[in-house]
């Protein structure tokens, strides 16, 4: 096995090859061992893929449930909503705070769960005294410390799209302060859907000019369900409703005659 380990660093990973993703990184080395299955070893007569089969037939089954190649440890949230491991923090949920939680380090990311669900996860980081933070899981608590949202670290860094600053900037304009609370409510649908849903949803709404949390929620909701968007005013009993009336053929003639006339 190790000799195997050195023969793939030396030849297929030399020079140092790049990629953007671990995945793309297996599939090259798959690659790579499939097409070596052709070759014909020293003082062999069949090719590697021959003597494979023949080797599969004869080994057992694989366990029945795949093995989890992970590091586990275990921890405990402290009071900023983060978790060591491996000498680096990372964020949880701020409702998980001061709670025991299980880890498991893979090559890729950190998983960080409690009980029997993942409640986090991150890209694993291989620097040394870093923090690694998901600003959706301190948006509940800058929702009720509103004033917090511009100097709150986790979201310093989050690059979102520009039309979220700008529906912050109308919620604001707006209603002020409670403009402010429901910028952070429409950011928090981002613990629900995706963020490419949640941007398209607040695009539609800066066109429709329904700059209001419950306007992006529907909108999000109509954009992952695939259905136009249509506004219940049930749910609005405050509102000031309309009476059309129904116009009859008769007005129309009315009019002809009045123009014969």
């Amino acid at each position: 096995m190790e000799g195997l380990v050195g023969y793939s660093r030396r030849n297929f990973m030399v020079p140092i090859q790049r990629f953007a993703t671990w995945d793309a990184f297996n599939a090259y080395l798959e690659d790579q061992c499939r097409r070596r299955q052709a070759d014909v070893l020293r003082g062999q007569s069949e090719t590697i893929g021959e003597r494979l089969v023949r080797d599969l037939a004869a080994m057992a089954d694989l366990p029945a449930s795949p093995f989890d190649a992970c590091d586990q440890a275990t921890g405990r949230v402290n009071s900023q909503a983060l978790v060591r491991y491996r000498t680096n923090d990372y964020s949880v949920p701020v409702a998980y705070g001061h709670r025991d939680v299980w880890i498991r380090g893979y090559v890729d990311e950190v998983v960080i769960g409690c009980g029997g669900g993942v409640i986090a996860r991150h890209p694993r980081c291989y620097d040394r005294e870093d923090m690694v933070f998901d600003p959706v899981h301190y948006l509940p608590l800058i929702e009720r410390k509103i004033n917090a949202l511009d100097q709150a670290a986790p979201l310093a860094e989050r690059d979102l799209p520009p039309e979220f600053a700008t529906l912050r900037r109308l919620m604001e304009a707006r209603m002020i302060k409670v403009g402010r609370r429901e910028y952070v409510q429409v950011l928090r649908l981002l613990e629900t859907f995706h963020i490419d849903d949640l941007h398209a949803a607040v695009k539609k709404a800066l066109q429709l000019g329904a700059v209001g949390f419950d306007a992006v929620k529907h909108l999000v909701l109509c954009h992952v369900e695939k259905r136009p968007p249509k506004l219940d005013l049930d749910v609005y009993p405050y509102l000031p409703r309309a009476t059309v009336g129904t116009t009859s053929a008769a007005s129309y003639m009315s009019l002809l005659s009045r123009d014969v006339a």
